[in-house]
């Protein structure tokens, strides 16, 4: 996946959504990033893990998230 095709999907996002604090906050990671080269890097490859991690199935259901949340803090 290119940087024009990111960019074009993401620009397709941010248009679509409404919740203007979640707009507020795509803003604040954009303006932080430019200025810290090594957070973007750390963010960015977060990010790609995670759609990767989508796309391969690798996530947790919601009851499988209650669970282990309930195990770890013991209720």
């Amino acid at each position: 996946m290119g940087a024009i095709h990111l960019k074009t999907e993401r620009k397709q996002l941010i248009e679509q959504e409404r919740d203007l604090n979640i707009l507020k906050a795509i803003k604040n990671l954009l303006q932080k990033t430019n200025l810290d080269p090594i957070l973007r890097e750390k963010l960015t490859s977060r990010a790609l893990q995670s759609e990767e991690d989508i796309l391969f199935s690798k996530v947790f259901s919601k009851d499988e998230v209650i669970h282990q949340t309930n195990r770890i803090t013991g209720k």
